[in-house]
């Protein structure tokens, strides 16, 4: 399991962890979690798609989402992509600054 020292990071107790994911549609997404990151009084997780051609644990771009549902342990229990693009880019550039020498970034 990898480590974070940014108190702000939580990173996936297991790497390579997926979850699937279902939209509004019925459609399905399997998304690899690569953290949860507390940023301006939210919680995002950050994840990463999953495909044959890019199997969990390679490297691409990332999906954030912000949590919005919570189970009785105070754990995400629901998530909505974040769509405003300058919250999504300082949620990501957050999480380089607390993920620096875990991930690669280019």
């Amino acid at each position: 399991m990898r480590e974070g020292s940014n108190p702000n990071f939580c990173p996936p107790v297991e790497e390579g962890l997926t979850i699937n994911f279902e939209d509004s549609k019925g459609d399905a997404t399997v998304l690899e979690f690569l953290g949860l990151l507390l940023h301006g009084g939210h919680r995002y997780g950050i994840f990463f798609p999953v495909s044959e051609e890019e199997p969990a644990l390679s490297s691409g771009e990332v999906v954030i989402l912000e949590a919005v549902e919570f189970d009785e342990d105070d754990q995400p229990s629901g998530f909505e992509l974040v769509e405003d693009e300058g919250v999504a880019m300082e949620v990501y550039a957050a999480f380089q600054e607390a993920t620096k020498g875990l991930y690669e970034f280019e």
